[in-house]
């Protein structure tokens, strides 16, 4: 009983989401911009877990207070955007920080709702999967200087006076022109986020690093198997997406990648300095089977185990 009591609350449409906000139904069925800045309203986001059927990106002026990011937590109150996906998990109770920042009244902010079908037909349909940031969590959120804030709430404007002038057949691509703008921005906005933030990625690959090493020093990889990536994002305090653009942005590869480099770096070092056989070398890293580890070895490195180790020796 305890589980349907707390499962998410489903949203389908935009109309039904707004409803249950205390607003009345968008002029559009597939898209609707709620603009509390420059024209306060009443209402209040669900506060509770929910699960919505659309994209939703809110820009919310004041956060208050802090906000945990990774394990280092930080004053946001300049604000921020937030990004969601359908069929994702909105307003985590287990969150502190979330259940502040989603419990904040709908007349702070601006919330661009956005069902997949207004994007058929169009590029973006396809395209929009590549800005990773939707699976971010809110812990992740896009943190804007007061010149991006200006650059975002413009595009924001320039989409409103869209949707609310008199439709004609061009009105469905000049926003969807106005979504990538934002979508664009917002990906530029969150590389520069991770340069500003360099110092606190530095730390967290230093406990990347230092975890990789913990795993394979023990007898984890046996029982366990090869880390995953939703491991190490876990024990670092973030979302898999995020930790791999961060990755990216500091080494060029993603957490998979690294993992990957990890493995052949540990495996090089037992084939040089141990009389370990292959077999007993691949289970010892965490794979089921040796045939896979002399298959992943040679991808990687263009030799068999055995070959490396001959020609170590």
């Amino acid at each position: 009983m305890n589980k349907i009591e707390n499962a998410p609350r489903q949203f389908g449409s935009l109309s039904e989401a707004m409803k249950a906000a205390g607003f009345p139904a968008p002029q559009h069925p597939l898209i609707a911009l709620i603009n509390g800045v420059d024209n306060p309203v009443g209402g209040l986001p669900p506060q509770h877990r929910h699960v919505l059927n659309f994209y939703k990106i809110s820009f919310r002026p004041d956060l208050g207070g802090k906000l945990r990011y990774g394990q280092t937590y930080f004053d946001f109150s300049e604000g921020g955007l937030f990004f969601a996906a359908p069929h994702q998990i909105v307003g985590n109770n287990d969150e502190v920080g979330e259940v502040r920042v989603e419990n904040q009244c709908v007349n702070q902010q601006i919330t661009l709702l956005l069902h997949p079908d207004f994007l058929l037909n169009y590029p973006l349909a396809k395209n929009i999967k590549r800005y990773h940031y939707f699976s971010y969590s809110i812990n992740e959120a896009l943190h804007l200087s007061e010149k991006e804030k200006e650059v975002i709430l413009s595009v924001f404007r320039n989409m409103e006076d869209e949707l609310n002038s008199r439709i004609d057949d061009i009105s469905h691509d000049v926003i969807i022109s106005q979504i990538e703008l934002l979508l664009n921005y917002s990906q530029r906005f969150y590389k520069r986020q991770f340069i500003t933030r360099k110092p606190i990625s530095d730390t967290v690959f230093q406990r990347l690093e230092a975890i990789l090493d913990e795993y394979f020093q023990d007898r984890t990889p046996l029982n366990e198997g090869i880390p995953t990536v939703q491991y190490l994002a876990d024990r670092l305090n973030f979302s898999p997406s995020y930790l791999s653009d961060m990755l990216r942005s500091l080494t060029g590869q993603n957490t998979q990648q690294h993992i990957h480099n990890k493995l052949i770096e540990k495996a090089k070092e037992k084939l040089s300095a141990t009389n370990l056989s292959v077999s007993e070398i691949a289970y010892a890293l965490g794979f089921e089977h040796p045939q896979s580890f002399s298959k992943f070895f040679r991808n990687k490195t263009n030799q068999t185990p055995l070959a490396f180790r001959e020609s170590f020796n």
